[in-house]
Protein backbone atom coordinates (compact mmCIF):
# COMPACT_ATOMS: atom_id res chain seq x y z
CA UNK A 1 0.00 0.00 0.00
CA UNK A 2 1.25 3.46 -0.91
CA UNK A 3 0.24 6.22 1.49
CA UNK A 4 0.46 9.81 0.27
CA UNK A 5 0.21 13.16 1.99
CA UNK A 6 -1.09 15.72 -0.47
CA UNK A 7 -2.95 18.94 -1.18
CA UNK A 8 -5.08 20.15 -4.06
CA UNK A 9 -4.59 23.88 -3.63
CA UNK A 10 -4.74 25.99 -0.51
CA UNK A 11 -6.42 23.26 1.56
CA UNK A 12 -4.77 21.66 4.56
CA UNK A 13 -2.70 18.53 3.88
CA UNK A 14 -4.73 15.36 3.50
CA UNK A 15 -3.82 11.69 3.42
CA UNK A 16 -4.73 9.06 0.89
CA UNK A 17 -3.87 5.71 -0.64
CA UNK A 18 -2.53 5.58 -4.20
CA UNK A 19 -4.80 3.50 -6.44
CA UNK A 20 -3.47 3.51 -9.99
CA UNK A 21 -3.99 7.10 -11.22
CA UNK A 22 -6.11 8.21 -8.26
CA UNK A 23 -5.71 8.94 -4.58
CA UNK A 24 -8.35 7.39 -2.35
CA UNK A 25 -8.81 10.04 0.34
CA UNK A 26 -8.56 8.99 3.98
CA UNK A 27 -10.29 10.68 6.90
CA UNK A 28 -7.06 11.16 8.84
CA UNK A 29 -3.42 10.17 9.10
CA UNK A 30 -3.47 6.36 8.84
CA UNK A 31 -0.50 6.03 11.17
CA UNK A 32 -2.78 7.07 14.00
CA UNK A 33 -6.34 6.64 12.70
CA UNK A 34 -6.34 3.66 10.35
CA UNK A 35 -7.56 3.52 6.77
CA UNK A 36 -11.15 4.77 6.92
CA UNK A 37 -11.93 6.56 3.66
CA UNK A 38 -14.05 9.61 2.93
CA UNK A 39 -15.47 8.16 -0.28
CA UNK A 40 -13.63 10.77 -2.35
CA UNK A 41 -11.11 10.03 -5.08
CA UNK A 42 -8.66 12.66 -6.33
CA UNK A 43 -6.82 12.24 -9.65
CA UNK A 44 -3.13 11.90 -8.89
CA UNK A 45 -2.42 14.41 -11.66
CA UNK A 46 -4.49 17.03 -9.79
CA UNK A 47 -2.72 16.56 -6.46
CA UNK A 48 0.46 18.10 -5.15
CA UNK A 49 2.38 15.45 -3.26
CA UNK A 50 3.88 16.70 0.01
CA UNK A 51 6.52 15.20 2.26
CA UNK A 52 4.72 11.96 3.19
CA UNK A 53 5.57 12.44 6.87
CA UNK A 54 6.80 15.28 9.05
CA UNK A 55 8.79 13.58 11.82
CA UNK A 56 7.37 14.12 15.28
CA UNK A 57 10.81 14.81 16.71
CA UNK A 58 13.77 13.87 14.50
CA UNK A 59 15.38 12.34 11.47
CA UNK A 60 18.04 9.80 12.43
CA UNK A 61 20.71 9.42 9.74
CA UNK A 62 23.27 6.67 9.29
CA UNK A 63 26.63 7.68 7.87
CA UNK A 64 29.18 5.61 5.95
CA UNK A 65 26.88 2.60 5.69
CA UNK A 66 28.05 1.43 2.25
CA UNK A 67 31.56 0.07 1.94
CA UNK A 68 32.60 1.79 -1.29
CA UNK A 69 31.33 5.15 -0.04
CA UNK A 70 33.14 4.78 3.28
CA UNK A 71 36.33 3.78 1.47
CA UNK A 72 36.13 6.82 -0.82
CA UNK A 73 35.83 9.00 2.30
CA UNK A 74 38.77 7.20 3.98
CA UNK A 75 36.47 6.15 6.80
CA UNK A 76 37.09 3.20 9.12
CA UNK A 77 33.93 1.06 9.05
CA UNK A 78 34.83 -1.16 11.99
CA UNK A 79 32.64 -0.86 15.05
CA UNK A 80 29.18 0.54 15.67
CA UNK A 81 27.02 2.36 13.12
CA UNK A 82 27.70 6.08 12.75
CA UNK A 83 24.48 7.93 13.57
CA UNK A 84 23.55 11.62 13.67
CA UNK A 85 20.42 13.77 13.67
CA UNK A 86 18.71 16.17 11.32
CA UNK A 87 15.96 18.44 12.67
CA UNK A 88 12.44 17.90 11.39
CA UNK A 89 12.59 21.45 9.99
CA UNK A 90 15.00 20.14 7.33
CA UNK A 91 12.20 18.08 5.74
CA UNK A 92 10.63 19.14 2.43
CA UNK A 93 8.58 17.21 -0.11
CA UNK A 94 8.70 16.20 -3.77
CA UNK A 95 9.29 19.13 -6.09
CA UNK A 96 10.21 21.50 -3.28
CA UNK A 97 13.48 23.37 -3.84
CA UNK A 98 16.65 22.49 -1.99
CA UNK A 99 17.79 25.93 -0.86
CA UNK A 100 21.57 26.23 -1.07
CA UNK A 101 22.99 28.38 1.74
CA UNK A 102 25.81 30.84 1.10
CA UNK A 103 28.65 28.61 2.35
CA UNK A 104 32.00 27.72 0.86
CA UNK A 105 32.49 24.38 -0.85
CA UNK A 106 30.34 21.58 -2.22
CA UNK A 107 26.68 20.86 -1.65
CA UNK A 108 26.23 17.09 -1.92
CA UNK A 109 23.24 14.82 -2.55
CA UNK A 110 22.90 11.43 -0.86
CA UNK A 111 20.04 9.28 -2.13
CA UNK A 112 18.94 6.88 0.59
CA UNK A 113 16.26 4.45 1.72
CA UNK A 114 14.22 5.95 4.57
CA UNK A 115 12.37 3.95 7.23
CA UNK A 116 9.25 5.57 8.73
CA UNK A 117 8.60 4.60 12.34
CA UNK A 118 5.02 3.65 13.25
CA UNK A 119 5.00 3.48 17.05
CA UNK A 120 6.92 4.53 20.14
CA UNK A 121 10.09 2.44 20.18
CA UNK A 122 12.77 2.00 22.83
CA UNK A 123 15.35 -0.77 23.11
CA UNK A 124 13.86 -2.83 20.30
CA UNK A 125 15.55 -6.19 19.70
CA UNK A 126 16.89 -6.85 16.22
CA UNK A 127 14.47 -9.73 15.68
CA UNK A 128 11.53 -7.40 16.42
CA UNK A 129 12.59 -4.56 14.13
CA UNK A 130 9.65 -4.85 11.73
CA UNK A 131 7.15 -4.37 14.55
CA UNK A 132 7.96 -0.66 14.77
CA UNK A 133 8.08 0.12 11.03
CA UNK A 134 5.16 1.87 9.32
CA UNK A 135 6.76 1.85 5.87
CA UNK A 136 9.50 3.11 3.57
CA UNK A 137 10.16 6.15 1.42
CA UNK A 138 13.03 7.93 -0.36
CA UNK A 139 15.30 10.49 1.29
CA UNK A 140 17.96 12.89 0.10
CA UNK A 141 20.48 13.52 2.90
CA UNK A 142 21.80 16.82 1.57
CA UNK A 143 25.11 17.95 3.02
CA UNK A 144 27.37 20.99 2.90
CA UNK A 145 30.30 18.61 2.58
CA UNK A 146 33.26 20.95 3.12
CA UNK A 147 31.51 22.61 6.04
CA UNK A 148 31.14 19.19 7.69
CA UNK A 149 34.88 18.80 7.96
CA UNK A 150 35.61 22.45 8.68
CA UNK A 151 33.21 22.35 11.66
CA UNK A 152 34.52 19.04 12.96
CA UNK A 153 30.90 17.87 13.49
CA UNK A 154 27.93 17.52 11.20
CA UNK A 155 24.96 19.26 12.79
CA UNK A 156 25.11 22.52 10.84
CA UNK A 157 26.26 21.06 7.52
CA UNK A 158 23.53 18.41 7.51
CA UNK A 159 20.76 20.34 9.24
CA UNK A 160 19.96 23.36 7.07
CA UNK A 161 16.32 23.94 6.19
CA UNK A 162 15.38 21.93 3.07
CA UNK A 163 18.32 19.52 3.51
CA UNK A 164 16.08 16.45 3.92
CA UNK A 165 13.69 15.95 0.99
CA UNK A 166 11.36 12.97 1.54
CA UNK A 167 8.87 11.29 -0.79
CA UNK A 168 7.00 10.72 -2.93
CA UNK A 169 4.92 8.45 -0.64
CA UNK A 170 5.27 5.74 2.00
CA UNK A 171 5.11 2.12 0.88
CA UNK A 172 3.90 -0.06 3.74
CA UNK A 173 4.51 -3.46 2.10
CA UNK A 174 7.72 -3.41 0.07
CA UNK A 175 10.64 -5.68 1.03
CA UNK A 176 13.53 -3.22 1.62
CA UNK A 177 16.33 -5.78 1.72
CA UNK A 178 17.61 -5.58 -1.87
CA UNK A 179 16.41 -2.48 -3.74
CA UNK A 180 18.31 -0.57 -6.41
CA UNK A 181 19.07 3.08 -5.50
CA UNK A 182 20.07 5.46 -8.30
CA UNK A 183 20.67 9.19 -7.99
CA UNK A 184 20.74 11.54 -10.98
CA UNK A 185 21.68 15.18 -11.44
CA UNK A 186 20.03 16.69 -14.53
CA UNK A 187 19.52 13.15 -15.83
CA UNK A 188 23.13 12.02 -15.36
CA UNK A 189 23.69 9.02 -13.09
CA UNK A 190 25.77 10.09 -10.09
CA UNK A 191 25.32 7.33 -7.50
CA UNK A 192 24.10 3.76 -7.69
CA UNK A 193 23.94 0.77 -5.38
CA UNK A 194 21.63 -1.72 -3.70
CA UNK A 195 20.24 -1.75 -0.18
CA UNK A 196 21.67 -5.26 0.22
CA UNK A 197 25.12 -3.61 0.25
CA UNK A 198 24.48 -1.84 3.57
CA UNK A 199 27.19 -2.60 6.09
CA UNK A 200 24.70 -2.38 8.96
CA UNK A 201 21.32 -3.89 8.03
CA UNK A 202 17.95 -2.64 9.23
CA UNK A 203 17.57 -5.03 12.20
CA UNK A 204 20.95 -3.98 13.58
CA UNK A 205 20.31 -0.30 12.93
CA UNK A 206 16.96 -0.29 14.70
CA UNK A 207 18.32 -2.16 17.71
CA UNK A 208 21.29 0.20 17.94
CA UNK A 209 19.36 3.44 17.39
CA UNK A 210 16.55 2.60 19.82
CA UNK A 211 19.10 1.86 22.50
CA UNK A 212 20.29 5.47 22.11
CA UNK A 213 17.06 7.39 21.42
CA UNK A 214 13.37 6.74 21.86
CA UNK A 215 11.75 6.85 18.43
CA UNK A 216 8.28 8.36 18.06
CA UNK A 217 5.62 7.62 15.44
CA UNK A 218 6.55 9.55 12.32
CA UNK A 219 10.26 9.69 13.07
CA UNK A 220 12.45 8.66 10.15
CA UNK A 221 15.66 6.64 9.87
CA UNK A 222 17.74 7.46 6.79
CA UNK A 223 20.00 4.51 6.13
CA UNK A 224 23.05 5.68 4.16
CA UNK A 225 24.09 6.36 0.59
CA UNK A 226 25.94 4.32 -2.01
CA UNK A 227 29.16 5.68 -3.48
CA UNK A 228 29.34 8.14 -6.36
CA UNK A 229 29.83 11.75 -7.40
CA UNK A 230 27.73 13.80 -5.06
CA UNK A 231 27.83 17.54 -5.76
CA UNK A 232 25.17 19.71 -7.36
CA UNK A 233 24.51 23.43 -7.69
CA UNK A 234 21.93 26.13 -8.28
CA UNK A 235 19.67 25.41 -11.23
CA UNK A 236 20.21 21.66 -11.28
CA UNK A 237 17.66 18.97 -10.39
CA UNK A 238 18.37 15.96 -8.21
CA UNK A 239 16.32 12.81 -8.90
CA UNK A 240 16.49 9.71 -6.72
CA UNK A 241 14.94 6.42 -7.83
CA UNK A 242 14.52 3.47 -5.51
CA UNK A 243 13.26 0.28 -7.09
CA UNK A 244 9.60 -0.17 -6.24
CA UNK A 245 9.35 3.13 -4.34
CA UNK A 246 9.22 5.61 -7.21
CA UNK A 247 11.17 8.81 -7.74
CA UNK A 248 11.94 11.81 -5.52
CA UNK A 249 12.78 14.92 -7.53
CA UNK A 250 13.92 18.32 -6.22
CA UNK A 251 15.37 21.38 -7.93
CA UNK A 252 18.27 23.26 -6.33
CA UNK A 253 18.07 27.01 -5.89
CA UNK A 254 20.29 29.47 -4.09
CA UNK A 255 18.74 30.59 -0.84
CA UNK A 256 17.10 33.98 -0.90
CA UNK A 257 19.33 36.67 0.66
CA UNK A 258 18.51 37.84 4.17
Amino acid sequence: MRVARFSTGDDDPRFGVIDDDDIVVLKADPMFAGYETTGERVPLADARLLAPVIPRSKVVCVGMNYGAHAKSMDWDTDGDPLIFLKPNTAVVGPGDPIRIPPVEGRIVHEGELAVVIGRVAKQVKAEDWQSIVFGYTIANDVSARDQMFADGQWARAKGYDTFCPLGPWIDTEIDPSDLQITTYVDGEVRRTGRTSEMLHKLPELIEFITDVWTLLPGDVIVTGTPDGLGSFEHGQTVDIDIEGLGRLSNPALNRDPR
